[in-house]
C-alpha cells in the first residue's frame, strides 16, 4: 500500500468514525436533554446534518470524503469505463476503514457519555416499510452526489448532502442510514441511534438494492456520469502527492 493510498484510507476511517460519533453522541445527549422523541430526532438530526457537512469539508480534499461503501462502490462501478473514480483496489480499501472507522465511532461516543465502550443495540428496526425507506434514502443520496459531481457542482457537496441527510432523517421511514458501515457500527451502541445487530442485514440488503437503482438512474439520467467520478464526493486537488 503506498503512502497516498495509506493517507487516503485514514481520512476515510477518522471522518466515518467521526460522523458516527456525532450521529450517536447527539441522540445521546439529545435522550439526556428530553422525552419528547420529536424533539430528539430533531437534535439529532440537525447535529448529524451539520457534522456531515463540515467533515465532508474537512476530508473530501484527501479521500473525497465517501465515508459510505455504498458511495465507494457506485464510485468505482461508474467511473471503470473511463479510467476515473476508484480502483477495485481502493474500494476495498475504502470499505474496510469505513467500516472499522464507524464501530470505532460508535465506540468512542459511549466513552464520551460514560457508557460501555460495546453495548450491542436492542433496538429493532425490521420491516418493509423500514427497508423501502432505506431504499429511498440511498438511492436519493446517489442521485444528490452524482449529479453535483456531473454538473460541476461537487463544490456544494459539503452543503447539499448534509441537508438532504438532515431531511431524509423526517421524509423516510428508516430515519435514512444509507450506509452499511454506519448502519454496522450502531450495532455496537445501546443508545437512541442504535440497531440491533438482527436488524442490521435487512438494512444492509436494502441499501445494495438502492445501490442498484440508484446506479440504474444515473446511467439513464446522465450517460456520460463516469466520467466525473472523480470528483465524487469533493473535487480532488491536481497535486499528485494527495490524489494519486
Amino acid at each position: 500500500m503506498n503512502p497516498t493510498l495509506w493517507r487516503r484510507l485514514l481520512a476515510e476511517f477518522a471522518g466515518t468514525a467521526l460522523l458516527v460519533t456525532a450521529v450517536v453522541g447527539s441522540g445521546i445527549m439529545a435522550s439526556r436533554l428530553s422525552d419528547d422523541i420529536g424533539l430528539q430526532l430533531l437534535e439529532n438530526s440537525v447535529a448529524t446534518a451539520f457534522a456531515l457537512g463540515a467533515l465532508i469539508l474537512t476530508f473530501g480534499p484527501v479521500s473525497g470524503a465517501h465515508f459510505n461503501p455504498v458511495v465507494s462502490a457506485a464510485d468505482w462501478f461508474l467511473g471503470r469505463r473511463t479510467g476515473t473514480g476508484l480502483t477495485a483496489r481502493d474500494l476495498g480499501g475504502y470499505v474496510v476503514a469505513q467500516t472499522a472507522g464507524a464501530i470505532g465511532g460508535a465506540i468512542l461516543a459511549d466513552l464520551m457519555f460514560k457508557l460501555p465502550a460495546v453495548d450491542f443495540s436492542a433496538k429493532h428496526r425490521t420491516g418493509t416499510d423500514l427497508w423501502l425507506g432505506e431504499v429511498v434514502a440511498t438511492v436519493g443520496l446517489l442521485l444528490l452526489i452524482f449529479a453535483l459531481a456531473r454538473s460541476g457542482r461537487a463544490a456544494v457537496a459539503p452543503a447539499a448532502v448534509g441537508a438532504y441527510i438532515g431531511a431524509a432523517y423526517w421524509f423516510t421511514s428508516s430515519t435514512s442510514f444509507a450506509n452499511p458501515a454506519v448502519t454496522i457500527g450502531r450495532a455496537f451502541t445501546d443508545t437512541f441511534a442504535g440497531i440491533a445487530p438482527s436488524s442490521v442485514p435487512g438494512f444492509v440488503v436494502a441499501q445494495l438494492v438502492g445501490l442498484a437503482v440508484g446506479v440504474g438512474l444515473l446511467v439513464a439520467l446522465y450517460p456520460s456520469v463516469g466520467s466525473a467520478a472523480g470528483d465524487v464526493v469533493v473535487a480532488h486537488p491536481d497535486d499528485d502527492s494527495v490524489r494519486s
